[in-house]
């Protein structure tokens, strides 16, 4: 988990920002960075300073998705790999190849959910 503050910079922060919200989008920004694990200020500012309007953590909360996709798509690979030599072997089907072939599908959809976010 990443810090909720910012590093301290030499000298200090010399100019601030006041920036009125309504209630409906101060629940907004306390959620979001409640759930980013930083504060509304952090959020703000790197949400407004990074080029492609996502933050760090947003990178990192991705980058963390994206390696548990990875450690499924192993599994599932080890599956489809196991049914393919069965099939070989024995020219059946295992029991669970409906099951290895229904979670390639979810994780081919999780994946194309994961780009459509990039």
């Amino acid at each position: 988990m990443g810090k909720r503050r910012r590093d301290n910079v030499a000298g200090g922060r010399k100019h601030s920002h006041r920036v009125m919200v309504t209630p409906e989008e101060e629940g907004m920004l306390q959620a979001r960075a409640q759930a980013l694990h930083v504060t509304v200020p952090r959020l703000l500012i790197e949400a407004a300073l990074s080029p492609a309007g996502e933050t760090p953590a947003d990178r990192r909360n991705l980058a963390a998705e994206l390696l548990g996709v990875r450690a499924l798509l192993r599994a599932v690979s080890n599956n489809v790999n196991q049914i393919a030599k069965h099939a070989n072997t024995t020219g059946d089907l295992p029991a669970n190849t409906t099951a290895t072939v229904r979670a390639v599908d979810d994780l081919s959809a999780r994946i194309d959910e994961i780009v459509r976010r990039v």
